[in-house]
């Protein structure tokens, strides 16, 4: 028999309401974050996901309750089928694989949505509060954090200048590229590099790396997905 928290048997549908309005509510707080920080996966992704976990939750024990199945069958199913989704949000982009937290973060959501939907309010509530803080805990500007991440940027520049590579390696305080290649075109040689610096480099840097170094033909800051 499958206990309720707080309703009688006859208003358990409601409860499932709630567990499912709570599931996505929780979604909403983690996607907020994320949108916040402009990921592909943002609110309308997490709350869909949290909603669709802590329904089929709810449908396993329902069926649990009706014939006497293994709820632990659907939701293994969630797990797989959230695996997928995850996967279809990983990207390859020359040097960088892109979407590893989004994806994480929506496997996440997931079983914090299954908690709701199993009746473990506080599991979830608690582990919802727990992510969004060490989501920005993570993001404060502290030393031990930013040491180990860097800027990754992808350069496209011609050999009009004597020793481009040197100029562009003491614009971002660097000692060597990461890939590096060289075209012919023409007369000119086109170089394209891809480069990791501790640099902060935003939108002015880039303006005024184009305005005032001519033979740099384009400036690109690749995404990092945290």
């Amino acid at each position: 028999m499958l206990a309720t928290w707080f309703l009688p048997e006859d208003l358990y549908w409601l409860e499932c309401i709630i567990r499912i309005l709570l599931a996505t509510a929780l979604g909403f707080a983690l996607g907020v974050e994320r949108q916040l920080r402009l990921k592909v996966a943002g609110i309308r992704t997490h709350v869909v996901v949290a909603a669709g976990a802590a329904l089929f939750t709810v449908v396993s024990f329902g069926f649990s309750k009706l014939s006497g199945g293994d709820p632990a069958r659907i939701a293994a199913q969630i797990v797989t089928g959230i695996g997928f989704l995850g996967a279809g949000m990983i990207m390859h982009k020359e040097t960088a694989v892109l979407g590893l937290t989004s994806a994480a973060g929506i496997w996440l959501t997931a079983a914090i949505a299954m908690a709701a939907g199993a009746g473990m309010y506080y599991v979830a509530i608690g582990a919802t509060i727990l992510i969004v803080l060490i989501q920005l805990f993570l993001h404060l500007p502290l030393r031990l954090f930013q040491d180990k991440h860097y800027n990754e940027i992808k350069i496209t520049f011609k050999s009009d200048a004597p020793d481009c590579p040197t100029i562009i390696k003491k614009l971002f305080d660097i000692t060597n590229f990461t890939e590096f290649k060289a075209t012919r075109v023409e007369d000119d040689i086109i170089y394209m590099a891809v480069i990791h610096t501790r640099k902060q480099v935003n939108a002015e840097y880039i303006l005024s790396v184009l305005k005032d170094y001519p033979f740099v033909i384009s400036l690109e800051k690749l995404e990092s997905d945290r």
